[in-house]
């Protein structure tokens, strides 16, 4: 294969030649680095049609609706896998062997208690703050309390940072949510598994036997490998970007966090209950349709549509699958819940929604499955962040086993040209 090259010709004696640089599946990128002897930059507002790095984890093919996790597609994983497999497969690249995969799991399960002093921490906090503001907080200031192995550069260093924050994460989340609910936090309990152990400090109340649902022990599995890693995105970019000053691993998941929340990333489930809270009943759902095609409108339908897939978002009819499942076990009494429904089954049929493949997104359907499970909207994009955790901690350390660059993106200047400055008072 002839190896590709690039020409810029900069006026009529200068040329610069550019090379490709080809991955194993998508487009090839342009190596525009030669551009620095220049004294040129690209201009890519959002960093949309640029590369900022080469990573082995997760591919995605906008166009045919695909997403591989090293190489795996992740229906099969979803189907097939533990939430913890897939967190083995994503850290080292390969699945495991059942011993492999034993000691793993005992590591992860060892480490799942916080310390005491993290609890008197969200005393100082107010009852009615959002568990994602909790969330950052308190993953901030893990550092706080593992000072004592901090060396990105050590490998090793980096191995159990990634067992603590993978371990502890959903202990802070399900912590944070007591807390915000006014309830007593509950112990790890190393006898379950990973999620379901998870739904136990969600939802079990220390006077009370509690017992997890396999429904939804299988459908918040499900959630967490849906939710684990989706290439570069903002929360993503943003874990990458404070990594490569050398800054704390927890440092860096908090930055991951504090993306996350946002409404056009993970806080798109919550945006998508909020506004299911907002038409409240099926009668009125004709009304908000008309709003939602008109263009004049600033009204959107949340959970409908994907900006990186063009057709469908291939982790959506997984999480349909799960949340008819579901609704079967716990019911669909409640009126958001028979409001998302008849959203669903329009969109499914109404030429307009067909025809712009407004598809109901992974979003939409998780959204639906935490509600069934009883969990308010402020702890949804809680949830993605459990899942997104390993994610996060992969690429955290890919980028450290290649030594990273400081990530410092360039500007186009439009402020003000040199002026002498002359006091006014």
């Amino acid at each position: 294969m002839t190896e590709q090259k690039a020409t810029l010709t900069l006026n009529e004696h200068k040329a610069v030649v550019l090379d490709f640089n080809a991955g194993t599946g998508g487009p090839a990128a342009l190596d525009i680095q030669p551009f620095g002897v220049e004294e040129l930059f690209t201009y890519d507002p959002g960093f949309t049609h640029t590369a900022g790095c080469e990573s082995a984890i997760t591919f995605i093919d906008p166009r045919n609706s695909v997403l591989l996790h090293r190489g795996f597609p992740v229906d099969q994983l979803a189907s097939q896998c533990s939430f913890l497999e897939v967190c083995y497969i994503l850290l080292h690249g390969e699945a495991p062997s059942p011993a492999e995969f034993a000691t793993f799991t005992d590591t992860i399960t060892r480490h799942t208690m916080i310390h005491q002093q993290m609890s008197r921490m969200l005393s100082g906090f107010r009852r009615d703050s959002h568990p994602m503001a909790l969330m950052c907080a308190v993953v901030g200031a893990l550092a706080a309390f593992y000072h004592d192995q901090l060396d990105v550069s050590n490998p090793e260093h980096r191995e159990l940072a990634a067992v603590r924050l993978l371990s502890k994460m959903p202990t802070v989340a399900a912590m944070c949510y007591k807390y915000s609910i006014e309830q007593p936090a509950v112990y790890p309990n190393n006898s379950l598994s990973y999620t379901g152990n998870f739904l136990h400090m969600l939802f079990a109340i220390p006077a009370e036997k509690s017992e997890v649902n396999p429904v939804l022990e299988r459908a918040m599995n499900r959630i967490l490998i849906l939710h684990a890693d989706h290439g570069q995105c903002p929360s993503t970019t943003a874990v990458r970007t404070a990594g490569s000053s050398g800054a704390n691993p927890f440092a860096c998941i908090a930055a991951g966090l504090a993306s996350l929340w946002g409404p056009l990333h993970g806080g798109a489930n919550e945006a998508c209950m909020r506004m299911l809270e907002e038409i409240s009943t099926v009668d009125r759902i004709p009304a908000f349709i008309s709003r939602a095609k008109d263009r004049h409108d600033s009204f959107r339908l949340m959970g409908f549509g994907n900006s990186v897939y063009h057709h469908f978002d291939p982790r959506a009819a997984i999480l349909r699958k799960t949340c008819h499942e579901v609704l079967a076990e716990l019911g669909m009494e409640d009126n958001l819940l028979q409001v998302a429904i008849e959203l669903e089954h329009i969109a499914m049929t109404d030429a307009y929604f067909l025809e712009n493949k407004l598809y109901p997104s992974a979003d939409f359907y998780t959204a639906l499955i935490l509600k069934a499970m009883g969990l308010p909207p402020s702890m949804f994009t809680v949830i993605s962040a459990v899942g997104r955790t390993i994610g996060w901690i992969a690429h955290w350390s890919e980028m450290h086993g290649q030594r990273p660059q400081i990530y410092r993106p360039r500007q186009v200047y439009t402020g003000k040209a040199r002026r002498d400055y002359t006091s006014q008072l």
